[in-house]
């Protein structure tokens, strides 16, 4: 079940990277490849993604577009507790609400803190200033239901099809997918999607481009991509000069025929085709 009132006829997946230290380049950015992964597996796709920096501004008129969109989003990063983590805050501002002290955050947070005190009671005292900050990690925007997070229990939230997690891909990785199983089951391997390619040596794109447009008027549901290289001699053979990968994806029965009819036409045009591994 989901908390949209109302839901486009398809879905689309997107993501939301959050953090300076991947625009500046201290970080490499793990959520993108692993999103797409954990999507793949279920029959799903991802539509989109957007990096955004600790920049309050652009954070808000980030979600705000994406709140807007009726899309399913999921988010990493800067919902700690340190001054440069604003996506709660954003994520309530973006929606016009306060955030609040999420009651089973709070719980499971203390339950961290206890439990990381190892019995030193000093440490383990709820009412200190510095365990006090700590429950500022529960302040999840009004309306938001929490994320388990099975790393170190303290938990993400998620609003209106919004999904946030932590930045570190250890905690995000199993969280995104936790979210995935437990809210959008009914979406999975709805249809039997399927991708072809292959390889045009010498391949010229603007000569290739009505061809790919005639092959997506014919065949409803199914686009042609086109990935153009200027050659890689450490592959060798055809891979080693200029070519392009050219394929169609989409709904199976309908790539079949697209397919078919993407070689006749290459053909056609005198270019010869290297098949890649079988399909």
């Amino acid at each position: 079940m989901t908390d949209a009132k109302r839901l486009p006829a398809v879905r689309r997946f997107g993501l939301i990277v959050i953090g300076d230290e991947i625009l500046s380049g201290r970080r490499q950015d793990k959520h993108l490849s692993k999103l797409i992964e954990l999507l793949k597996e279920r029959g799903l796709s991802l539509s989109w993604a957007r990096y955004v920096g600790d920049d309050p501004e652009q954070i808000v008129q980030c979600l705000r577009e994406t709140f807007a969109s009726g899309d399913v989003v999921f988010s990493t990063g800067g919902i700690g507790a340190t001054p440069d983590d604003h996506t709660r805050a954003c994520a309530a501002k973006a929606l016009s609400l306060s955030t609040v002290l999420h009651p089973e955050a709070k719980e499971l947070i203390a339950k961290r803190i206890v439990a990381m005190a190892e019995g030193d009671l000093a440490k383990a005292d709820l009412s200190t200033p510095e365990n006090q900050h700590r429950f500022k990690m529960g302040e999840f925007p009004e309306g938001s239901e929490i994320i388990p997070n099975p790393y170190n229990q303290i938990p993400g939230f998620r609003i209106r099809e919004h999904h946030f997690f932590p930045g570190f891909p250890v905690m995000a990785a199993p969280m995104m997918a936790w979210c995935l199983d437990q809210h959008y089951a009914d979406l999975f391997h709805q249809e039997n999607w399927l991708e072809k390619s292959f390889i045009v040596p010498e391949g010229i794109e603007s000569r290739l481009t009505p061809l790919m447009e005639q092959i997506e008027a014919d065949f409803e549901g199914v686009k042609v991509f086109s990935l153009p290289s200027v050659g890689d001699p450490a592959r060798g053979g055809v891979f080693a000069r200029r070519h392009i990968e050219l394929g169609v994806k989409g709904r199976s029965d309908s790539v079949q025929l697209a397919w078919d009819a993407l070689r006749k036409g290459t053909l056609a045009l005198n270019y010869p085709i290297h098949d890649l591994i079988k399909h």
